[in-house]
């Protein structure tokens, strides 16, 4: 029965780093080619602005009232404008824009 073929700890070591290594570039690259394009801004309504401003003004307004800390609240539809704000208004609040 023939010997099995010895290799040292090192050469195993050295050779589980190169895996790692190729497979940490092959995933960042990966990674880095599928990132998607940023979507075209859509033209916002003038609805939609005065909507999301009257809400700052709104803010502003409990902003300089407070004193502590407090709540304030909005309905998620307003008459007469029906739920075509909804996507302005998230990104406006989050500083998107």
């Amino acid at each position: 029965m023939p010997k099995p073929i010895r290799s040292s700890r090192r050469t195993w070591a050295a050779a589980w780093v190169v895996l790692c290594a190729v497979g940490l570039a092959a995933t960042a690259g990966l990674n880095a080619s599928s990132t998607p394009d940023p979507r075209p801004e859509k033209p916002v309504s003038a609805e939609c602005a005065e909507y999301v401003a009257d809400i700052e003004r709104q803010l502003a307004e409990a902003q300089q009232e407070s004193k502590g800390d407090g709540v304030l609240a909005f309905s998620r539809v307003r008459p007469g404008t029906g739920d075509d704000c909804d996507d302005e208004l998230r990104a406006h609040l989050r500083g998107d824009r």
